[in-house]
């Protein structure tokens, strides 16, 4: 199993209200695991959970705000990464003609 922390714990230690990160999570910007009705985050989505409470309480962002940050630059990662698919493809191509 995958390493994980409690809801309590985080809000302890990341200094964050509760109702903060409920919210994330019916936002759909954070996944949970729910076990005895403990709600738990994965460790790999701490960044996450860091960039969200840092740009909510430090830059005052409200929960709408965060989504479309969020699913902003998940697009612009996703046309970075088709962006050098497409430059691989034009490279390989040119060195084709090259050849000729």
């Amino acid at each position: 199993m995958s390493e994980r922390i409690s809801r309590e714990e985080l809000v302890k230690i990341y200094n964050i209200e509760i109702t903060f990160f409920d919210e994330l999570v019916d936002y759909g910007l954070l996944n949970i695991q729910i076990e005895n009705d403990i709600h738990y985050l994965m460790y790999e989505d701490l960044p996450d959970l860091e960039k969200f409470a840092n740009w909510h309480y430090d830059l005052e962002i409200n929960l709408p705000g965060l989504e479309v940050i969020h699913n902003m630059l998940k697009k612009l990662d996703a046309l970075k990464k088709r962006n050098r698919e497409l430059m691989n493809k034009l490279s390989a191509i040119s060195d084709q003609y090259e050849d000729i």
